[in-house]
């Protein structure tokens, strides 16, 4: 059986974890970033103040939040996986592989954004890409607790006719959609929406060929209508649309995924062999 903490199990992210992960055939070991507040001790979710001895005998260590302790994995010996947004590349290893299971010869992986997992699965799932361009539709789950808290707290101000505060998020997220500069091809646009990611694609075929779809891997789902938000924020797997034009040399991709669930969640337990 497999041992491994959760460092950071009061934040959004580590509590989808730790859901996610007790149902496997693994040990998890709930922490959070340092000294409990009496909040924490008296919530839903039983976690244990962060102590080098928790971490004698485990396997593996998911960091999603920074402990108070700068020392406190300096001598692990075992695997450590950061999913932090701030994790700096020079120190937490290289983004965790798109397949298979974790190199028994690699000691450190850190997350890897779910956009880019998605864009990198697109020759899995149709042949024949030429050109791509597109919209992500983004909800605030990238943000963790500060997004969802954020936009909660907003809606509220402006149901009340308030002007919402906007220095936890930054931009006015409640009742806004928010474009953001584009980004080659793609351009982000930020929704008032808690979870669920949508990515509207336009595909174009490369020079003598026709666009073709593919088998779904297993994380792929195939689906007869386009996605909404509301259909990927409760499913782990990538929600998955095409309508191709005639002649199959140009279509409309739209792929929904949540980026805890699907961008988090599942890369985790696959790279962990759960």
């Amino acid at each position: 059986m497999l041992k491994l903490a959760v460092i950071g199990a009061q934040a959004l992210l580590g509590r989808e974890l730790i859901g996610g992960l007790e149902p496997q055939d693994c040990s998890v070991l709930p922490l959070a970033t340092g000294t409990l507040t009496r909040e924490e001790e008296e919530g839903d979710l039983v976690m244990f103040a962060p102590i080098p001895s928790l971490l004698e005998g485990l396997d593996a260590v998911i960091l999603v939040d920074t402990p108070q302790d700068p020392d406190l994995l300096a001598t692990f010996p075992g695997r450590i996986l950061d999913l932090r947004e701030e994790a700096d590349p020079k120190t937490a290893g290289d983004p965790m592989p798109l397949a298979g299971l974790w190199p028994p010869t690699v000691l450190r992986f850190r997350g890897r954004p779910a956009l880019e997992q998605v864009l990198a699965m697109l020759p899995t799932l149709i042949s024949g890409i030429g050109a791509i361009s597109g919209t992500h539709l983004r909800s605030v789950a990238w943000l963790g607790d500060k997004g969802v808290e954020g936009l909660l707290k907003q809606t509220r101000e402006v149901m009340s006719g308030e002007d919402p505060d906007t220095a936890a998020l930054g931009y006015r997220a409640a009742f806004e959609v928010v474009p953001q500069a584009p980004r080659g091809n793609l351009i982000e646009v930020r929704t008032p929406t808690f979870h669920g990611d949508l990515l509207i694609l336009s595909l174009q075929a490369a020079e003598g060929q026709i666009l073709a779809l593919k088998e779904a891997p297993g994380s792929v789902a195939w689906t007869d209508t386009p996605p909404s938000s509301r259909d990927v924020a409760v499913n782990s797997n990538l929600q998955a649309h095409i309508s191709l034009a005639e002649g199959a040399k140009s279509a409309l991709l739209t792929l929904g995924y949540d980026p805890i669930l699907w961008g988090v969640l599942r890369p985790t337990l696959r790279l962990l062999g759960l």
